[in-house]
């Protein structure tokens, strides 16, 4: 399944325990924490997708842990949703200009969140999202890893899966391979260049016999971009 990973931060574990098994049955992957230093340790050893933190916790606050995520190199650019009982403009104010992505208050629809996340990481990172993508013959379904063209499953690895996902999202796009490296394998990874070349080789070698081949154009001199086939 290429569902997000994501880091729930917030001291109640009635709270915490509630948004596991929410979003676990939505196909997310879900770490918990009950306080700003277990979420900076997380932090430190595995970076998600996405993270949901409470305003009021013990110790740090939710936005000191929003400014610490923002001031790290390595987690500057991860994307946060703040969960709060909070629910005054200024304090709404306060969090995003702490650097949080998105306002959320409790308590809150169970449809809205979930909305709120999908749309999120649509923004940062659309080969996350559980949408289905069809492009003429071809279809992506990222919640059950699949590929079809034609009707007929193609056998992908997960990485190539990923990548098409990534390019197919935004059409007609051209992407660098630093972007699409940050896109596909993660900011927090450190992987070579060239890695995208190999990888858009494999996934051409998958697409070829289906007539696909030039889905996934070179720009010469800039990088890759999808292009829909007729």
């Amino acid at each position: 399944m290429s569902a997000a990973d994501i880091l729930v931060v917030d001291d109640e574990p009635t709270i915490c325990e509630m948004l596991y098994f929410m979003l676990g049955g939505e196909g997310y992957r879900v770490s918990q924490a009950l306080n700003a230093d277990q979420a900076l340790d997380h932090l430190h050893r595995q970076v998600p997708d996405i993270v949901l933190v409470d305003w009021m916790m013990p110790g740090m606050s939710g936005i000191d842990l929003v400014r610490n995520i923002r001031a790290n190199p390595v987690t500057h650019d991860l994307p946060v949703i703040m969960v709060t009982a909070r629910t005054d403009e200024q304090q709404r104010v306060a969090g995003l200009s702490a650097g949080a992505d998105d306002y959320v208050t409790k308590p809150f629809f169970r449809r809205e969140l979930s909305a709120r996340i999908k749309a999120l990481l649509r923004r940062t990172k659309p080969h996350k999202g559980l949408e289905k993508i069809t492009a003429g013959a071809m279809m992506l379904d990222p919640a059950e890893h699949r590929l079809e063209i034609g009707g007929q499953a193609v056998a992908v690895g997960p990485t190539e899966f990923q990548l098409l996902h990534f390019l197919a999202a935004r059409p007609k796009q051209v992407f660098s391979r630093r972007r699409i490296l940050d896109g596909v394998w993660g900011m927090n990874r450190f992987v070579e260049e060239r890695t995208v070349d190999v990888c858009v080789r494999r996934l051409r070698q998958t697409l070829a016999p289906h007539g696909l081949r030039e889905a996934v154009a070179t720009v010469r001199g800039v990088g890759y971009c999808f292009r829909p086939p007729e």
